[in-house]
């Protein structure tokens, strides 16, 4: 079976979904012919098994990257055409592109119509998309794709396409060492993109609030952002009087960051909404627990015991840490390991891998 995917952007500061390519081709490209079409960047994750095309980005004028696109669809004859992405116009034009041509279509969505981020900019940005490309775009895909089944009844409930699967995020776990101690480090971290969606203010107010106990701890603030609103954390850590328990690290890669997984006693992540989170499986798979909230699709936190789901919002993060410092190497251990197993079981690389070619041969016929 030959795959064709495209993505708008595979560099490091696009965040979670150039994660996901990375991560979905590692096994996906051992079972199919696996190509990606994208735009050249500066700072590119690597991609394995699959087959690198760069189109000309002409972003808000597609037909300009039309000839090169359908002279890849001719060249390569793909079973399966699957795009990523809204908002970004190539992301539909390419699926018109391909269906036009009689190539099946995949639309993964990536959490870009949670409810949140739907009510953000909305008229400036998402309506004018909506009217002009996207709503066409999603209605035409053969199957949108979900990765979890809160983000599936959300994009049913907006009636663009009936058509949702649910293929969850990849992880290789494999390649993911397991902490070997659990021994109390005092270190909590953050780890994501500095976005307000993120919820870290809930942190700051959080820790405010649990600055005695927390007194011989330190909150690492590890990731890339806006300059404006990574200033804006900084100085509200300064307003609130806690500069001395919150380190903010900047872009965190590679060694650099499996350390801090290694180091941390839990990950917190107060998102408003995550389609997935890729930093929870992470941090899970290294043995480290989490708190994160409901906005996320991470309830098996509680069904494997291995963190702690929450509502969003300040009170019940300061439940939560509460609950969390006063845990033992011994229960932390207990909790990681099943971290551990939750993440090998359900999104381990080449689960996900098999799920994705299922989907492509229900759409494709090509069993």
């Amino acid at each position: 079976m030959i795959v064709l995917h495209y993505i708008p952007s595979i560099d490091r500061a696009s965040g979670g979904v150039a994660a996901y390519m990375q991560l979905l081709a590692r096994g996906l490209g051992r079972l199919v012919d696996l190509h990606v079409a994208t735009h050249r960047s500066e700072h590119e994750v690597k991609l394995e098994n699959c087959t690198l095309h760069y189109l000309p980005l002409c972003r808000w004028f597609p037909w300009k990257t039309k000839a090169q696109f359908l002279q890849l669809i001719d060249d390569l004859h793909p079973d399966i055409f699957h795009t990523n992405s809204c908002w970004e116009p190539l992301s539909s034009f390419t699926l018109f592109w391909a269906k036009a041509a009689g190539i099946s279509t995949i639309y993964t969505t990536h959490g870009m119509l949670e409810p949140w981020i739907m009510q953000h900019n909305y008229y400036r940005k998402k309506w004018p998309a909506l009217r002009l490309y996207q709503r066409r775009a999603l209605a035409a895909a053969d199957r949108l794709v979900a990765t979890a089944e809160r983000e599936r009844t959300h994009l049913l409930e907006q009636g663009y396409n009936h058509k949702v699967a649910i293929v969850p995020n990849a992880v290789d776990v494999q390649d993911i060492r397991m902490k070997d101690s659990w021994q109390l480090r005092k270190q909590i971290l953050l780890l994501s993109r500095l976005h307000p969606v993120k919820g870290i203010d809930f942190l700051l107010e959080a820790v405010v609030r649990l600055k005695e106990d927390l007194a011989e701890y330190q909150i690492v603030v590890a990731g890339e952002g806006d300059s404006d609103y990574v200033n804006h954390l900084k100085q509200r850590a300064q307003e609130l009087g806690i500069c001395h328990l919150c380190k903010f690290k900047g872009g965190v890669y590679g060694d650099e960051k499996w350390r801090l997984y290694q180091e941390s006693d839990f990950l917190v992540l107060p998102s408003f909404t995550e389609n997935f989170g890729i930093v929870v499986a992470e941090s899970l798979a290294s043995g480290t627990p989490v708190v994160t909230t409901q906005g996320t699709p991470w309830s098996w936190l509680e069904t494997y015991a291995c963190g702690k789901w929450i509502k969003v919002g300040v009170e019940p993060l300061v439940d939560a840490l509460q609950e969390m410092l006063s845990m033992d190497a011994r229960q932390m251990e207990l909790m990681g390991r099943n971290g551990r197993r939750l993440v090998m079981e359900k999104f381990a690389v080449d689960v996900v891998a098999r799920q994705m070619v299922g989907l492509y041969q229900d759409v494709s016929g090509n069993g």
